[in-house]
């Protein structure tokens, strides 16, 4: 085998179904309307042990070492299964993975690893499903449906692309469905950015909004939480950032509905002004003391929080998967 060739992408157009072989005939792909077949064409140093081939988290599907071709591994999956990762332009969808020979299992890397791409017209009025949702109760107060959505640039409507140029904004709406409700308020408690769809105990994480409300990651961006039009909901524009750059990025939230007369440092909103350099409360700038604790640890007010009416709701919700990709020249 040609080992020159590592460095090739395989870059297969699918309307709907495409086949394309790379230029040295090792590796052949077929890209249909929901699914891939990759053949590939294995070096016999790797045929040991065809448990180690892998296209993304995926064994093959069948090896046989007797063709007239050599040793051959095909791979049959659909594309949302082993992991492929996808990306969603204007104009197509994007669904990326790699094949891997793994001689040793995890962490020790690839000995050898080739990329695989598959690339679809995007459909008319199709949007990426990175929208997430979920619900909970108030005790008195009945159920509440929180979501969160990417909007586009003029907040008209979901986001038409999960790709983001760095320094772009990515404005992150939050909402809560009051109904009946006596009037509530939508506040981030905290927000972390992770690779991960989950996050473990060393999952590595990059800051957003910590602290009780402080949105950290202002201070060195112009990321900043924009004025409300309803107390319900929420719009955090974020600025594309270098964490995992070119990686599916997942923001891990945290929701709180809450009482709108009862702020507090446990309890806000806080954006930080870069040229007063200092923290102001985004519900109320005359209330801004609120938000002094930012640099520092902000504490509750003990029982008044957990006792006042209605009680805060407090829900976790991940939105996701988001790319930041680097600008070209």
């Amino acid at each position: 085998m040609n080992y020159l060739w590592l460095g090739c992408l395989v870059f297969a157009v699918a309307t709907p179904f495409a086949m394309l072989e790379d230029s040295h005939n090792d590796v052949q792909i077929t890209c249909g309307e929901r699914s891939i077949h990759v053949k590939w064409k294995v070096d016999k140093s790797m045929t040991g042990n065809p448990s180690r081939l892998f296209l993304g988290s995926c064994f093959a599907s069948h090896f046989s070492n007797q063709s007239n071709e050599g040793p051959v591994a095909d791979f049959y999956y659909g594309l949302n299964d082993c992991g492929f990762r996808r990306m969603a332009t204007l104009k197509y969808l994007v669904y990326e993975n790699k094949l891997n020979y793994r001689p040793l299992p995890k962490p020790h890397p690839p000995s050898f690893s080739y990329p695989v791409r598959c690339v679809y017209d995007r459909p008319k009025g199709w949007t990426p499903a990175f929208q997430s949702s979920s619900a909970g109760s108030i005790q008195g107060q009945g159920e509440l449906a929180f979501n969160m959505a990417i909007l586009n640039y003029n907040f008209s409507g979901p986001a038409e692309s999960n790709v983001f140029p760095l320094g772009s904004f990515v404005p992150i709406w939050a909402g809560v469905n009051q109904q009946a409700h006596q009037p509530l308020l939508l506040l981030l408690e905290e927000c972390v950015a992770s690779t991960t769809l989950e996050i473990y105990p060393d999952t590595l994480t990059y800051p957003l909004i910590t602290n009780k409300g402080c949105l950290v990651d202002g201070k060195t961006s112009f990321s900043t939480f924009l004025p409300r039009h309803h107390s319900s909901s929420i719009i955090l524009n974020l600025q594309a950032f270098r964490f995992a750059v070119g990686q599916e990025v997942y923001i891990h939230c945290k929701l709180i509905a809450w009482d709108p007369d009862n702020l507090n440092e446990a309890k806000k909103a806080c954006n930080y002004n870069k040229d007063k350099g200092e923290w102001e409360l985004l519900d109320d700038p005359f209330q801004s003391s609120v938000c002094q604790c930012c640099d520092s640890t902000c504490q509750g007010r003990g029982k008044r929080d957990t006792e006042s009416a209605p009680q805060g709701l407090v829900l976790k919700s991940v939105l996701g998967p988001l790319t930041f990709t680097e600008v070209s020249p």
